[in-house]
């Protein structure tokens, strides 16, 4: 069994009807996916439609943008009730800050010379619920400024780049406790991946196991060398955590992580499934 647990649609930022994406997940030999979303289950109910017409088991996932000490830190979230109401409430902020900011990353680039409109940026979301940094990096790419997304982010829209504007994110143990209150398993995403390690350092991965229930790492992931893996998963098992393994893909907009780049073990999945299972949640 082949299974990736992680994937975006254009729903977010992925650049794949979820439908397309299915079908893409088929031609790649895997059975089971998870449409992990920014912040939007939009997406996953025409993922497990399509799901059951192609042959492909879809779980309901999401991925909430959180923060600890003012760094940002992804969030799994697997077998959530997509429906409920204060999870949603939270996403619904979460989204509108990335809207809400996107006038004055609009104005900061055009201060700099890249005349770009708040009108472009919205073309180049075609309509996605989950509006962020890499609509406006398609916009840059579209008006001719920079060559793709991973060019937009060096030059101009990452953390210490012109482009930037902080926005609101989660904080993290609010969003585990979210997760668990809509009877979903939380799993930090690429936890060492990046700079990730300055915010989740291995004694504060193990209070928020303790403290609020984390239940799993994305151990195997692109942005993870040998070392980190081997690592995260000697501590995952210390801890008592499922470990899993996925490829991140975003369609083209994500250099470098082509749908089953890594996989999650059937054990694990299989643990992971009893753990939604117990909390209630869907599956």
């Amino acid at each position: 069994m082949r299974i990736d647990l992680h994937t975006h649609s254009r729903v977010s930022d992925g650049t794949d009807t979820p439908t397309s994406l299915v079908m893409k997940a088929f031609e790649a030999g895997l059975d089971v996916i998870a449409l992990t979303d920014h912040d939007t289950f939009g997406g996953v109910m025409e993922a497990q439609e399509a799901g059951k017409r192609i042959g492909v088991k879809v779980l309901c996932g999401i991925e909430m943008s959180t923060e600890h000490n003012h760094r940002p830190v992804h969030l799994l979230g697997y077998g959530c009730d997509p429906f409920d109401r204060a999870l949603n409430a939270e996403l619904a902020k979460i989204r509108f800050a990335r809207t809400d900011r996107l006038p004055a990353m609009v104005k900061a680039l055009s201060d700099e010379g890249l005349e770009i409109t708040l009108d472009d940026v919205m073309a180049a979301a075609n309509g996605a619920p989950t509006i962020g940094r890499p609509h406006v990096a398609d916009a840059l790419v579209a008006k001719g400024y920079v060559a793709d997304r991973d060019q937009a982010f060096a030059e101009w829209l990452g953390e210490d780049r012109p482009g930037y504007v902080y926005r609101y994110a989660s904080p993290l143990e609010h969003a585990i406790d979210l997760i668990h209150a809509a009877k979903g398993v939380a799993v930090l995403a690429h936890p060492w991946g990046r700079q990730g390690k300055d915010a989740l350092s291995a004694p504060y991965i193990e209070s928020l196991v303790q403290s609020h229930g984390l239940e799993g790492l994305e151990v195997d992931h692109e942005d993870h060398d040998v070392d980190t893996r081997s690592l995260l998963f000697e501590m995952g098992a210390r801890l008592g955590l499922v470990r899993t393994g996925s490829s991140d893909y975003h369609g083209t907009g994500k250099k470098g992580h082509p749908l089953g780049a890594n996989l999650t073990r059937p054990s694990a999945y299989r643990d992971l499934v009893a753990r939604i299972r117990r909390r209630g949640g869907v599956v």
